[in-house]
């Protein structure tokens, strides 16, 4: 019979109060996947760069559970927050209603990585012999955390399927949403991935390829010692420019690239298109154990089926080279689908301390949660693949 061990819970206000080794140790222990977002490195370069902060609406409350040796066995990325912008779980409507019927939705809790609307754990547990009961523990202080503050919620943000269906027996609120994620089915190279195609769809995205490279166009792709300041300037600068034009002021700043490169440039993956000698669009990517995932996008001029072949056609060259099992294109994008990339459903869980609103969640959730499935279906038969009619035969 295994001994309990005393322990407690420390809220911090950013991550350069715990050391970056204890917090790892969590986020990305052995024989679990690789995840570059859950990083000490990624997150404090978030803050550090001014793009995560108080002042703009993500003030830390970071928790971390420790043994009476100072070894830290559980870490959770949490946020206070006064708005919901850069959280791509779309609350808008829940805050409105709450406010007009006379509440306060704000502050809220989320546990999220800023601006990165990609898969991971949320409840980071070193691996050990406790590992539920830390778990466990680590909810719990946030529950505790979320009562001391007033706030009126708890969002724990594109987690795993799992955790989800736990914390749906806690009296968490369970959301589903989807994105498109591109899969390796063990190609050797594009041409093998186009070959898994319908005829006519695979003769259409040769011809993006093709199309997207007129006018001189050159495309690099840049990790590790490759990229240096001059690439992260152009970025920037598209980054920025398109941001303006899109959705209004961008979220990062130009000195969070400078501290990835820094801390983290073989997790980081620019893919670049030049022409006659000058840089005109790019794509940030992240590398992950067994994922790439795509980012953020920028130009600052307009080719055709540009934007197709720095995001996602390259995407797929790179994690095909790499021997990745599939490519996270961000949120949204019915457009991917006829690329190759299909629908995969995201989770998130949400804690409401107030019983009407609550009620009102709920009721509108298992609606959505229908909608998506039924949505997800529709999508996948309109998938690019080969499909067999009943007599075993293809539509190559």
């Amino acid at each position: 019979m295994s001994e309990t061990v005393s322990v407690q819970v420390r809220v911090i206000s950013s991550l350069n109060l715990v050391e970056p080794a204890k917090w790892d140790a969590c986020a990305n222990p052995e024989g679990e996947v690789y995840n570059p977002f859950l990083r000490h490195a990624f997150l404090l370069a978030m803050e550090e760069s001014g793009s995560a902060t108080a002042e703009t609406g993500w003030l830390g409350q970071h928790l971390i559970l420790e043994n009476e040796a100072d070894e830290v066995l559980a870490v959770m990325p949490l946020y206070l927050k006064d708005h919901s912008q850069g959280e791509y779980i779309f609350d808008y409507g829940w805050a409105d209603a709450f406010h007009r019927a006379g509440g306060h939705y704000y502050p809220k809790l989320s546990s999220a990585v800023p601006f990165t609307p990609a898969g991971g754990r949320r409840l980071l547990v070193k691996p050990g012999p406790h590992h539920d009961e830390h778990k466990n523990q680590l909810l719990a202080a946030a529950l505790t955390l979320l009562k001391k503050l007033d706030a009126s919620s708890l969002h724990i943000n594109f987690l795993p399927e799992e955790d989800w269906e736990t914390l749906g027996t806690q009296g968490f609120l369970q959301r589903t949403d989807q994105q498109f994620h591109w899969q390796n089915e063990g190609y050797q190279s594009f041409e093998a991935f186009l070959d898994a195609m319908a005829s006519r769809k695979r003769k259409n995205l040769r011809k993006e390829r093709a199309k997207a490279l007129e006018n001189g166009i050159e495309i690099e792709a840049l990790t590790g010692d490759q990229l240096t300041e001059e690439h992260w300037d152009a970025f920037f600068h598209f980054y920025v420019d398109t941001g303006h034009r899109k959705w209004g002021t961008p979220y990062l700043t130009r000195d969070f690239f400078t501290r990835i490169q820094q801390t983290m440039p073989e997790d980081t993956l620019l893919i670049m298109a030049k022409r006659e000698g000058r840089y005109i669009a790019g794509a940030l990517n992240f590398i992950g154990g067994d994922t790439l995932y795509g980012r953020n996008w920028g130009c600052l001029e307009d080719h055709p089926f540009l934007h197709f072949e720095v995001c996602y056609y390259q995407a797929i060259d790179f994690a095909i080279a790499r021997g990745l099992a599939r490519v996270e294109a961000g949120a949204q994008g019915t457009h991917k689908l006829a690329r190759g990339y299909a629908p995969h459903r995201t989770y998130s869980s949400h804690y409401i301390t107030h019983e009407g609103l609550r009620q009102a969640v709920g009721d509108y959730l298992e609606t959505e949660r229908q909608y998506v499935d039924n949505d997800m279906k529709a999508l996948s038969q309109h998938t690019p693949f080969k499909k067999a009619d009943p007599t075993g035969e293809t539509d190559d």
